[in-house]
């Protein structure tokens, strides 16, 4: 079994590296996927309301008999923006995981149209406090979003989790959080869909520490300073995305993959994109 190291987040809990994305894992496979990952020696599971897998993830934390050792994310949807329906929505997220506590909840998406992310927040820090809930954060939030909660609550996320690859490695963004404390977290780790993994810099990299393009990828997140979060249903493929902590990369070619930014690649500008 691989051991994946931790890092401590701004309310001492210790966060793994590296993690499992669930989405799309459901059903009977999904489940069994995700015992998989655990028992290769995946410790963090990434999971949304709007994943619709809730229910999977509770049964494979149960099925691991390790509870204590796992991290399991959710994250409130857009539609559940709001004091009270914040409160609700975890309550939901509780009963379909079927588990005493949200680990790691997050906000979604900003929605900055509706405005009520600073409401959601404030729910959020009464679940922490109540015990519902263990650590607290945001995804896709940017520098603005994230000094506005803190200016408004005085509390400080404790992970902000973007979409991050080469293309996009939001340098500024993670600068901003290391100052104050808050852990980066990459969604789409791999830059699915595009051609990142055949990049002949990346291959050269790669074959330099014997490893994959995938590994190389994986292990530049960890070391600038992120969680990177890949998805899979392969166990194979699992314990090949985790197996990256036995080598290092330079700072120069660190440097050369961060070099191949191109920007964001879907739509999902948080100052525009809203999900309900």
């Amino acid at each position: 079994m691989l051991t994946i190291p931790t890092v401590t987040l701004n309310d001492d809990t210790a966060f793994p590296e590296l993690g499992l994305g669930t989405y799309n894992l459901r059903g009977d496979d999904g489940v069994e996927a995700m015992v998989a990952a655990i028992d290769s020696g995946y410790r963090l599971l990434d999971s949304a309301v709007n994943y619709q897998n809730e229910t999977e993830v509770g049964e494979a934390v149960r099925r691991s008999g390790i509870r204590d050792e796992l991290i399991v994310t959710t994250k409130l949807p857009g539609r559940d923006h709001g004091y009270d329906k914040t409160l609700a929505s975890a309550a939901g997220s509780l009963e379909r995981l079927g588990l005493d506590r949200i680990d790691l909840y997050l906000i979604h998406w900003p929605n900055p149209s509706v405005d009520q992310y600073v409401d959601s927040w404030r729910a959020m820090i009464e679940l922490r406090e109540r015990g519902t809930v263990q650590s607290i954060g945001v995804s896709n939030f940017t520098q603005q979003m994230l000094e506005r909660l803190v200016d408004e609550t005085g509390v400080v996320p404790a992970v902000n989790q973007v979409e991050l690859h080469p293309y996009f490695p939001q340098a500024e963004l993670r600068a901003f959080h290391e100052a104050q404390g808050i852990r980066t977290e990459s969604w789409s780790p791999l830059a699915r869909r595009s051609e990142l993994l055949a990049e002949p810099v990346l291959a050269d990299i790669a074959a330099a520490h014997g490893v994959t393009p995938t590994q190389a990828v994986l292990r530049w997140h960890t070391q600038i300073g992120s969680t990177p979060i890949p998805k899979s249903a392969s166990a194979e493929r699992q314990r090949e995305n985790a197996d990256v902590f036995g080598f290092a990369l330079t700072d120069d070619e660190i440097a050369a993959l961060s070099a191949l930014e191109r920007g964001r690649l879907w739509d999902g500008d948080p100052e525009t994109h809203e999900e309900m």
